[in-house]
């Protein structure tokens, strides 16, 4: 069965609507859960009419990535959940599939955001990246902003 699970998020509400399920099998499944944050480069930005160039804050981004995976990390080990957390830096789709090797996973739980169409081609699809080069198993939850603000709602109005 799943030892092992990799949990790529990219800090948005839509990727960390995986989050619940992950709570829901990995006890039972005594399942270790690596949650993975890549920061993918951003090239230096020249101000036009100037000699400033704003380069990239390297290690200010990962600390941010680590800041952001702690509290989740937390909310799963209160859960009984065994994880660890990891930040890469590089393309999404390259890092995700050498982190899930580098760590022996076996199966890898995502979210997508729901494209399609035009915002497919443009944005690119990192979830079917990431299923064309892995060999385990892939699970995918296709989860929209507004399916995480109805549920965002519906928690308020029985909180």
């Amino acid at each position: 069965m799943y030892k092992r699970t990799l949990v790529p998020l990219d800090g948005s509400s839509v990727a960390e609507a995986i989050i619940p399920f992950i709570v829901d099998i990995a006890g039972p499944l005594d399942m270790e859960v690596v949650l993975l944050r890549v920061i993918e480069p951003v090239p230096p930005v020249v101000i036009e009419g100037t000699r400033h160039v704003e380069v990239e804050d390297v290690e200010a981004r990962r600390t941010d990535a680590e800041e952001y995976l702690a509290p989740i990390a937390v909310e799963l080990r209160n859960k009984a959940v065994r994880v660890e957390s990891r930040v890469r830096r590089g393309n999404a789709t390259e890092e995700i599939v050498a982190a899930a090797r580098e760590i022996g996973a076996d199966l890898i739980a995502m979210s997508t955001h729901g494209r399609g169409g035009l915002g497919r081609l443009m944005f690119g699809s990192v979830a079917q990246g990431v299923l064309r080069q892995v060999d385990v198993p892939v699970f995918l939850m296709r989860t929209t902003e507004a399916q995480v603000a109805k549920r965002a709602a519906r928690k308020a109005v029985h909180a």
